[in-house]
């Protein structure tokens, strides 16, 4: 089973770019595919990109197409989420899932 911890949330103006992180350990990580998912306040969580094992295919909603880049890094056990012209809509929790664990979260609130 794999652990996730997620960092890299915090508070930033509308345009702006956050970077997150997914710190993962097991050793089923370099074969499992991975996504973020967030979930904004009395909302229900929804997905955001996903990345298959090796790096090499990723899907996005469409709310993260064209501003979000998802990436993995098999070397260190990280996953990452590059997040660019960031819109309050943004706002919620983020969370890192993959061969059936999920992160705990990290906050990530943009200011109008």
């Amino acid at each position: 089973q794999v652990q996730l911890v997620e960092s890299g949330g915090g508070l930033v103006q509308a345009g702006g770019s956050l970077r997150l992180s997914c710190a993962a350990s097991g050793r089923t990580f370099s074969r499992s595919a991975m996504a973020w998912f967030r979930q904004a306040p009395g909302k229900e969580r929804k997905f955001v990109a996903n990345i298959n094992w090796s790096g090499n295919t990723t899907i996005y909603a469409d709310a993260a197409k064209g501003r979000f880049t998802i990436s993995r890094d098999n070397a260190k056990n990280m996953v990452y989420l590059q997040m660019n012209n960031l819109k309050p809509e943004d706002t919620a929790v983020y969370s890192c899932t993959g061969s059936g664990s999920w992160g705990q979260g990290t906050q990530v609130t943009v200011s109008s």
